[in-house]
């Protein structure tokens, strides 16, 4: 069998145990599933998920929105980005509430 090195990492306790319960639902032990992120880093020489800064809104004026609008923009820009990862949301008013 092949030696194995240590690792201690830091993070929030909600972040571990939101991942916990997901692991859990996999059958995936948590230290399999940091073996998998590490080799597929090995594999691709980098971080294996897009890395990008959200562009911010130019503005959006919440003030004079219905809470129902807020709602419905919240939930067209949560759908938008569920469905392509790693693509900015925009959240220009013109595009939110058209």
């Amino acid at each position: 069998m092949e030696k194995t090195a240590t690792l201690n990492l830091r993070v929030s306790p909600d972040v571990k145990r939101e991942a916990e319960q997901v692991l859990d639902r996999l059958g995936i032990p948590m230290s399999v599933a940091v073996t998998m992120y590490l080799k597929r880093i090995a594999l691709t020489h980098g971080i294996p998920f897009p890395l990008t800064i959200p562009s911010a809104p130019s503005s959006v004026d919440v003030e004079s929105m219905s809470d129902a609008e807020l709602m419905d923009l919240i939930g067209k820009r949560a759908s938008a980005a569920e469905s392509k990862p790693g693509t900015p949301v925009s959240l220009a008013r013109s595009e939110l509430l058209s």
